[in-house]
């Protein structure tokens, strides 16, 4: 799978054991797991800003899993988090859900279905990514470009943005012009691609 050389999967468990087990078991489905043994090794030694997998074991000294899943939100990270624990309970499996965990085992679990969750999970993180990293810059948008851009996904000519906006036909295409420029974006079909993401940010 393409995305796999591209995004890393991690493993966070203070259980030596574990952390063999289940990189001989990942091996198998050609995924090559990156380990560390606590929450604070594993989030200060990776980008969280980047897509990736990350399987965490709920109970460990220092930060917990759910800890570490919710610095994760904080810091508004594209990784796909999957939850494996010996300890496991429907009340934690809801709260970790609640918290937009992609997926939640218990140990033992079985490699395929590892396997199948981590491919769809950097699938979803590749998504998050691509939909966080517009939204930065949608975000850098001024209030009248955001107000441009607006009019744009809704089918307007610069010629009615002129007349809704009480400004200069050029005005329009100034802004217009600059909005795409800061959004990365060479014509329209590309800019109402971002249009889900405009629902973030206020008029």
């Amino acid at each position: 799978m393409q995305h796999q050389a591209k995004s890393p999967v991690y493993l966070v468990d203070d259980d030596e054991a574990i952390i063999d087990s289940i990189s001989y078991l990942m091996d198998g489905y050609h995924y090559h797991i990156i380990s560390f043994n606590s929450g604070h090794q594993f989030l200060n030694s990776v980008d969280l800003t980047k897509p990736g997998c990350v399987i965490l074991d709920a109970r460990m000294p220092g930060l917990t899993g759910p800890e570490v899943q919710q610095l994760l939100n904080e810091a508004r990270s594209p990784l796909a988090v999957i939850f494996l624990t010996g300890h496991g309970d429907v009340p934690m499996a809801v709260d970790a859900f609640k918290n937009g965990a992609f997926d939640f085992f218990q140990k033992p679990v079985q490699g395929l279905l590892l396997s199948q969750a981590i491919s769809k999970g950097l699938d979803y993180s590749n998504e998050q990514y691509w939909k966080l990293s517009n939204l930065k810059l949608i975000e850098t948008l001024t209030d009248r470009e955001i107000q441009i851009f607006h009019l744009i996904i809704a089918g307007n000519t610069n010629k009615q943005m002129s007349n809704t906006l009480c400004i200069a036909v050029r005005t329009i295409e100034v802004h217009r012009s600059k909005l795409m420029e800061k959004l990365s974006v060479n014509n329209l079909a590309e800019l109402m691609k971002l249009a889900s993401l405009v629902e973030h940010v206020s008029n």
